[in-house]
């Protein structure tokens, strides 16, 4: 029989069912955002089941209409004054590191949104089902953050410069083009989920194979639509694959002008909305990710986060979650205002190292962890 091992109204719900755990993020009310308690939760039932021999599978869910639709906007701009967010931001990149090199069989039921720091908790586990009501972004940038959570580590390894469009424009994927980018390993219909929820619960073992062949029991196989960005990687490859935002732009205006094309020209609108510096910061950070290992994209990302939140060049972070979350007026005045106007001086100065103590302390090999 299963057993809870939280109160029903708390954030994250831990359940225990012979050799299964499940985790299921639980403020439906709001998208399932992963606020401070949500990361403290999460991380004290992984390091617990990690260390627990009669735990073998782990599953993670959401619960209502979202897996998780990422960060808690609304707890970074209360804490704006002060450094009252570091120690949430901590413990999420930990959190993100620990997910990354997890020892048990992990499986996320992704049934609806799944969005920045949601999203980084379904990518890197070994088995991500997702179904027709699932939707992809990381919109970051829109915000005037970055994208972070190891996603300068998973984007800059998608197919071509998949990453890089995903990244700058917050473009959403639907569940066939997660599969097909290997974000996701399986599609189930959603009326079948709680179905294989209920098979995978039973399922005594953590055998990788066996998870496979009972979700496969259920999966179908699927592929893009015709029109899928999924598709149009040539045109993002040319386009995405140049060295500067202003070059990106201009090389995407030109292909917008090409018959057949029309599906650029929203997608772009998209883009000019979102932060200048923000932009810089992010295409910088995924063509670094490129070159670097886990833990040093994730070091990285702490520092960038960190220093946009400390407002080291300027407080667009805070201006984008007012537009979007606070006034809702979606109108951020960024500053500066244009690709232009921002320096690149600027931008060395969000991607400086801190000193060794006010480092992300992970280890370097996850043998050692």
């Amino acid at each position: 029989m299963a057993q809870q091992q939280t109160s029903p109204d708390e954030v994250v719900l831990g359940q225990e069912a012979g050799g299964a755990r499940v985790i299921t993020l639980n403020r439906p009310r709001q998208l399932n955002g992963i606020s401070d308690r949500v990361v403290y939760l999460l991380a004290q039932f992984l390091e617990k089941w990690e260390e627990d021999e009669n735990a073998k599978l782990v599953v993670f869910k959401g619960a209502g209409r979202a897996f998780s639709a990422g960060g808690d906007l609304k707890m970074f701009y209360e804490g704006k004054s002060d450094d009252s967010c570091l120690e949430v931001v901590y413990r999420m990149y930990w959190l993100c590191y620990h997910i990354h090199t997890y020892k048990k069989t992990t499986v996320a039921l992704v049934n609806g949104l799944v969005m920045g720091g949601g999203a980084a908790m379904v990518a890197p586990l070994k088995f991500a089902v997702v179904t027709e009501k699932t939707i992809f972004a990381t919109p970051e940038a829109s915000v005037g953050l970055h994208t972070d959570c190891s996603f300068s580590y998973i984007h800059s390894r998608l197919p071509g410069y998949l990453g890089e469009y995903l990244a700058l424009t917050g473009a959403r994927l639907n569940a066939r083009e997660m599969i097909s980018a290997g974000l996701a390993t399986h599609f189930v219909s959603s009326e079948k989920l709680e179905e294989l929820e209920k098979r995978l619960l039973n399922l005594d073992t953590g055998d990788e194979s066996a998870v496979r062949a009972v979700i496969e029991e259920f999966s179908t196989d699927v592929q893009p639509d015709e029109d899928s960005v999924l598709n149009k990687l040539s045109t993002i490859n040319k386009c995405f694959s140049v060295e500067t935002v202003e070059d990106i732009i201009k090389a995407f205006e030109s292909e917008a002008r090409i018959d057949g094309n029309q599906w650029i020209a929203p997608v772009l609108k998209g883009l000019r909305r979102s932060s200048p510096t923000a932009l810089k910061i992010t295409l910088r950070s995924i063509r670094e990710g490129r070159k670097q290992s886990l833990p040093e994209c994730l070091k990285k990302e702490f520092r960038l986060t960190m220093n946009i939140l400390r407002s080291v060049v300027n407080g667009d972070v805070y201006e984008g979650i007012r537009a979007l979350s606070i006034d809702k007026d979606n109108a951020p005045k960024w500053n500066p205002a244009s690709l232009e106007e921002v320096k690149n001086e600027d931008i060395d100065r969000v991607f400086q190292s801190f000193s060794p103590e006010q480092e992300l302390q992970v280890p370097s090999d996850d043998s050692n962890r």
